[in-house]
């Protein structure tokens, strides 16, 4: 279950912030917002000790657990597995669990600071948390499951490894939005399908045991389907399981063309 980090008291786990042996001093600058008394989000920045093999993550929990613990975000695996804390830091989409602090710092001895934002084209609820019940409503209008007619089989559904290959590159998606709010269209078309739509509708649509292939491909030739992207590669460069999005979005159109 991913857990939201919200309100819990600020010094919670000790009353003296730890310092480890060897860090240094980052800048942590946090795009945040409450609705009781913002009318607009505002930038907040926190001096955070931070050693090169730290995560993002870390430093947002440090802020939490003794600076402020008002600051509220997603959080679970905290393995890139769950997908639960996308954000954009320093203006790209990524899993705050997965970027080191090393691959940010400054060069010469300068200065760090670190940008931390909420993805972008949600709504958000308070700083980091945004709401995800639009993504997951385009997720479940492309029927992200197999489909079959006819009797049940009397025995299990086999299938090749060529057969697996074909689709497995679009198994691999956590479902964090990276990508999809990665995508320009999607933040001017609120009712675009969205990149990760398309890859989770990709995974079944090339599944040999699968017979809703026609289904999705006439939901997702709808004009808020595949053929709002303008391949532009931001869903491709944000997604932090390396899929192959615009590629997947590509087949995609071009099974609609030619109908597989």
């Amino acid at each position: 279950m991913t857990a939201t980090v919200s309100e819990e008291k600020a010094g919670s786990r000790g009353d003296l912030p730890p310092v480890p042996d060897g860090a240094v001093t980052v800048t942590l600058k946090i795009l945040r917002f409450n609705a009781e008394v913002d009318s607009e989000p505002r930038w907040e920045s926190f001096n955070v000790p931070a050693l090169p093999t730290d995560r993002v993550l870390n430093l947002l929990h440090y802020v939490k657990w003794y600076v402020d613990g008002t600051l509220t975000f997603r959080r679970s695996c905290a393995h890139g597995i769950c997908g639960s804390d996308a954000m954009q830091i320093n203006g790209v989409n990524r899993l705050g669990c997965k970027v080191l602090v090393k691959d940010l710092m400054s060069g010469g001895g300068k200065p760090t600071t670190i940008t931390v934002a909420p993805i972008k084209g949600l709504p958000v609820h308070k700083d980091l948390l945004v709401d995800m019940e639009p993504f997951m409503e385009a997720f479940k209008a492309v029927k992200p499951f197999l489909i079959t007619y006819g009797n049940e089989p009397t025995r299990e559904r086999i299938q090749s490894a060529h057969d697996r290959e074909r689709f497995d590159d679009t198994t691999k998606c956590i479902l964090c939005a990276c990508c999809t709010t990665s995508c320009p269209v999607f933040w001017n078309e609120g009712s675009y399908f969205g990149p990760a739509a398309i890859v989770n509708a990709h995974r079944f649509i090339f599944d040999s045991r699968d017979e809703g292939a026609e289904e999705r491909l006439d939901i997702l030739n709808d004009a808020e389907g595949v053929w709002r992207c303008r391949t532009t590669f931001n869903c491709t460069d944000a997604c932090p399981r390396g899929i192959q999005v615009t590629k997947a979005i590509q087949e995609v159109k071009r099974a609609l063309l030619f109908r597989r």
